[in-house]
């Protein structure tokens, strides 16, 4: 994080550990106000990939589940980076700036995915770098969210969920939200100065009411503790435009097809609510009490504390399992999950086969 930008975040009322900003003073209001109300958070606790060289979108075409070279600067997607069984590294959000590719994705999986990324550079004409210092970032959320980044930019704002417009040195995207919800990217002078504009429109709030915005928008993320765990298909991530099936091959293409097209999907993620106080981590494993008591049907994606009361989860679970309605958390007699509606539909026949 830029210094600068901490002290603008530190004079908002920020508490920070490391990169991330905890709250603002009062998490229990700003969970309540990220639900219902018009927010700001910092991004800076997801890290960046940049990619750029004249052979860019043809090496990440070879190795991301995405159609690459079909995103234009106007559009921006999810996607994943698979080993060869087709299992997830991680998981980002992918768009274009300028001559850069930038992958947006957890700060603690940012260099391994580099890692694994550069190893099949080769000969190709692109470099891969950290560019956690290339952009100041944050999200806005709300009711009147899309009306307030207008104003204040006095422009237009992207109308339709991945969508991307580059206004005045800030790039918007779309995501999917219970309200309409963007990320914002952009030099720190822009990005200050937008900031302080919405700043009087819009409360801020800690990371984890922003993930609580996507679990509830049912968008996975992957942190290190789910790596190489699920099939993209898994964690919905085809439902949410992050594969596509009509492009060339890449990383782990023959599993995540055939899983398509034969219809053998047997997990998919959840929404559920679960009777705690404190979020369980990602990893952490479900059971059924009508299976083997010992062998997991699932495990958490990722977890926040509701304002209502209890946990909000993503979780990759057995759909015979879901379906049931008996998923445990930790073992077989552990808390009862509630599994709730996701703002999206699976497919028909998922899951057959």
């Amino acid at each position: 994080m830029k210094p600068e930008w901490s002290k603008i975040l530190l004079e908002a009322g920020a508490e920070l550990e490391g990169e991330r900003v905890l709250d603002y003073g009062n998490p229990e209001l700003e969970r309540s106000v990220a639900l219902t109300g018009d927010v700001l958070c910092d991004l800076s606790h997801q890290g960046l990939i940049g990619a750029y060289g004249p052979e860019t979108a043809e090496f990440l075409q070879g190795q991301l589940t995405v159609d690459v070279p079909a995103l234009d600067p106007a559009h921006s997607h999810l996607g994943a980076f698979c080993n060869a069984k087709g299992r997830m590294l991680a998981d980002f959000r992918i768009f274009r700036r300028g001559e850069t590719w930038f992958l947006r994705l957890p700060r603690e999986q940012v260099q391994p995915t580099l890692k694994r990324l550069s190893l099949f550079v080769l000969r190709a004409k692109v470099t891969l770098e950290d560019a956690d210092d290339a952009l100041v970032r944050f999200g806005l959320s709300g009711p009147h969210a899309a009306e307030h980044l207008g104003a204040a930019l006095g422009g237009p704002v992207p109308g339709a969920v991945d969508d991307v417009v580059h206004h005045q040195g800030a790039t918007l995207i779309r995501v999917p939200g219970v309200h309409p919800r963007f990320e914002i990217y952009g030099e720190l002078e822009a990005l200050t100065h937008l900031w302080e504009a919405l700043n009087v429109r819009a409360a801020p709030v800690g990371a984890a009411q922003w993930a609580l915005l996507d679990i509830l928008a049912g968008v996975p993320q992957i942190h290190a503790e789910n790596a190489e765990a699920f099939v993209p298909q898994m964690t919905n991530l085809q439902l949410l435009g992050g594969v596509s099936f009509n492009k060339g091959c890449y990383q782990g293409q023959e599993v995540v097809a055939r899983m398509h097209y034969l219809g053998r999907l047997k997990r998919r993620m959840y929404r559920l609510h679960l009777p705690l106080e404190a979020p369980p981590p990602p990893g952490t494993a479900l059971f059924d009490p009508q299976v083997e008591a010992e062998q997991p049907v699932g495990r958490i994606v990722q977890a926040q504390p509701h304002p209502d009361g209890g946990v909000e989860a993503l979780a990759v679970l057995q759909i015979a399992s879901a379906e049931g309605g008996h998923p445990r958390l930790g073992a077989a007699q552990g808390p009862a999950a509630e599994i709730r509606p996701l703002p999206y539909a699976f497919e028909a026949g998922a899951g057959e086969g």
